[in-house]
């Protein structure tokens, strides 16, 4: 089963519909036999409990892209999601944007 990170903006056009939008991802991936990696659902909770810079977080995320598969990088704004799917490809981990591409990927 290959693990997806999902790569998409927080804080541009909404945090809430950008945690739900994640979250509905990650249902779907679940759904295709992916093992989702939602890094902002994760994030908004601990968020809640103690707040954390940007570079703590960016620092924790790139350290799971390079745990995962696959990179999953949803559409929007995000300089985070951006250095994701930069850290992805400097370590040689293919960068998807749409299921279709990660099924043809994973048959590859």
């Amino acid at each position: 089963m290959l693990v997806v990170y999902i790569a998409s903006p927080l804080s541009q056009g909404g945090r809430e519909l950008n945690i739900e939008r994640q979250n509905e991802m990650a249902n779907v991936l679940l759904n295709e036999g992916y093992v989702p990696f939602p890094p902002l659902l994760i994030g908004d909770m601990m968020e809640r409990m103690q707040s954390r810079t940007w570079e703590e977080w960016i620092e924790c995320c790139l350290a799971w892209v390079a745990k995962c598969d696959v990179v999953l990088r949803l559409e929007g704004f995000s300089h985070g999601a951006d250095a994701e799917v930069k850290e992805a490809q400097r370590l040689n981990i293919p960068v998807v944007y749409n299921v279709d591409e990660l099924r043809r990927i994973e048959r590859a």
